[in-house]
């Protein structure tokens, strides 16, 4: 009998393990909509699914490894992060979905949310005032107008696979929609700098490296100071090594 595996299990959703199939619990089905309408979408490998009972969603296993986790020793060839710049770049130039994803908050709405977030990390003593007042300036260049792309908006280096130099699939599409595909960029390289530039030559030869760089690292410091109290209050550590935290330290 197939052993069953937690994969990640929080208040909001949790994903299990059995055999070569995945599911995926989630409550809120517009989530596990806009997931499966993406994966249909997507001009790149995603998972087979097999079955859909609300609130479960059974999807296939991926063939191949990931490149590493936040917080991990990064794995693969420097050919393996450029495959999947080279990925990530054509789900980029695809045509857009029907709706915004999370890279697509508006940027009235995204500081506003930053500003929030910020005075609370200080005020509940969970990170330095400095640490937070410097990240928060750099994450201002992130707050700029963008042309829309089709972004997977949770592209974790977690959520890719590849077998060699061929990415065999992307997991985790409930994030997905329109939205500005400097912010995948960033949050599949986040933690991970040492390999930003294999991505990018991937990615394409059109990122100004003046200006776009400046927005990769802004979006660093803005999704790791939006991400600590969340991920404190789900019961993850933000202050392990290598992950959000040590991404702030980084900046300064």
């Amino acid at each position: 009998m197939d052993e069953v595996t937690v994969v990640v299990a929080h208040s909001e959703r949790a994903t299990l393990r059995v055999g070569d199939v995945f599911l995926k619990v989630d409550a809120d089905q517009a989530r596990i909509d806009v997931e499966v309408e993406a994966m249909s979408l997507a001009p790149v490998p995603t998972p087979e699914i097999l079955w859909r009972k609300p609130p479960v969603l059974a999807i296939a296993a991926l063939p191949g490894t990931t490149l590493g986790r936040l917080g991990g020793p990064s794995t693969g060839a420097s050919a393996a992060w450029a495959a999947a710049g080279a990925a990530i770049r054509k789900l980029h130039d695809a045509p857009l979905p029907p709706r915004p994803g999370r890279a697509g908050r508006s940027i009235v709405a995204l500081a506003a949310e930053l500003d929030d977030e910020c005075e609370l990390l200080v005020t509940n003593g969970l990170l330095p005032a400095d640490l937070v007042t410097h990240n928060r300036q750099v994450a201002e260049a992130a707050l700029r107008p963008w042309t829309a792309a089709f972004t997977h908006g949770d592209l974790q280096i977690a959520h890719v696979f590849v077998d060699g130099d061929e990415v065999t699939g992307i997991i985790d599409w409930s994030e997905a929609g329109q939205g500005d595909a400097l912010y995948d960029l960033a949050t599949f390289t986040l933690g991970h700098e040492e390999h930003l530039d294999d991505v990018l030559a991937g990615y394409g030869t059109d990122i100004d490296i003046d200006i776009d760089i400046n927005v990769i690292h802004a979006w660093w410091s803005l999704r790791s100071l939006l991400a600590v109290r969340w991920l404190i209050e789900h019961g993850f550590d933000p202050f392990a090594p290598g992950c959000e935290v040590d991404v702030l330290r980084s900046r300064m």
